[in-house]
């Protein structure tokens, strides 16, 4: 089987073409990160606009790059949820359309199901079961998966997701859009123990995660210390050992909840080499592994999503002719492939 995948949840249009015996035959990708530089952060209706220009220059990319028919194609994957209402109507208006246009099925495919399987594109991947941290700009979550589409949400963001944090406070340190990952490269720079910030929610049981007041921390000392470039990126690199050490704590709750001896770590926070490092010491001491996706399908991209929906077009799952978004929708309301 071969898919076409099509993500448009956000700020990043992305296509892929997807075999089930060939791997990943081809993928394109367009980030709108300039374009709503300016603004600080992404506006909605700017990022559908962008969509609707890019999205069938880049199908065509992909067709191109995969040397590949429309003819060879057996169904249309395309994100559906949750993400920004208007972006996600574009790459379910094209990909369904498109669908009926070539008499091929469609699928609707949940965004943070799409990066929970990304690791799946790589040679060496996960077996079930495992537990999954899904971190990205709009979610963090840590899940029992036992398969396909049989997911437990052990515990989740309860206000700012991780990498919303992580965005907030770079904007507080005067960095620019996207602030993540220039917030890490600062951190990079800074000097251990210089700042002692709280590990939130650690302190009590459950799985939840809660970086609001983390935020707040981070914002009231450098709103008091923060005069310095060297002080700065000691300020960054305690916020970034903070949310690292909450997460490693988690997830070492999880699997001493689960017993199992696999993680899988996805989304765009998942690139940040301090998690990936010190997950990777977790998993060692516990004789586990810990499983990632190389770092170009960690954020958003069309890859994710056409291996998700092959294996829902597998199964059987399509979408009927009505063309349907979902803003919100929770991972573990997904049916069992």
């Amino acid at each position: 089987m071969r898919v076409l995948g099509i993500e448009s949840s956000c700020d990043e249009t992305g296509i892929a073409i997807y075999d089930d015996k060939l791997g990943l035959l081809s993928h394109a990708l367009y980030s709108q990160v300039k374009l709503h530089a300016d603004y600080g952060g992404v506006v909605p209706e700017l990022a559908s606009r962008d969509h609707v220009r890019k999205i069938v220059p880049l199908i065509r990319e992909a067709l191109a790059k995969a040397d590949t028919s429309i003819e060879a194609l057996d169904g249309i994957a395309y994100t559906k949820g949750p993400g920004l209402i208007g972006a996600l109507l574009v790459g379910a208006c094209v990909g369904r359309s498109l669908a009926f246009a070539w008499n091929k099925p469609a699928v609707g495919v949940h965004h943070m199901e799409g990066h929970l399987l990304a690791p799946m594109l790589e040679a060496e991947a996960p077996q079930f079961p495992f537990v999954a941290l899904l971190v990205s700009g709009g979610h963090s979550m840590l899940v029992d998966v036992q398969g396909i589409g049989r997911y437990q949400v052990l515990g989740e963001s309860i206000d700012d997701a991780a990498g919303e944090a992580f965005d907030k406070t770079a904007k507080l340190m005067g960095l620019d859009y996207p602030g993540g990952p220039r917030l890490s490269r600062l951190a990079a720079q800074g000097e251990p123990a210089c700042y002692k910030f709280p590990r939130p929610m650690t302190d009590r049981p459950g799985l939840d995660f809660s970086f609001s007041g983390l935020k707040t921390f981070a914002a009231n000392t450098i709103a008091a210390e923060a005069d310095d470039e060297q002080t700065r990126a000691n300020i960054a690199r305690a916020f970034e050992e903070a949310v690292v050490d909450t997460m490693v704590i988690k997830c070492r709750r999880a699997l001493e909840q689960t017993g199992y001896r696999q993680l899988v770590i996805a989304g765009g926070v998942s690139a940040n080499q301090r998690l990936r490092a010190s997950l990777a010491e977790l998993m060692g001491q516990r004789g586990g592994r810990v499983f990632y996706p190389r770092g170009e399908f960690c954020t958003d991209n069309g890859a994710m999503i056409a291996y998700a929906g092959l294996q829902r077009l597998k199964a059987g799952y399509t979408e009927d002719l009505a063309i349907k978004a979902q803003p919100r929708w929770p991972l573990d309301a997904l049916p069992a492939v």
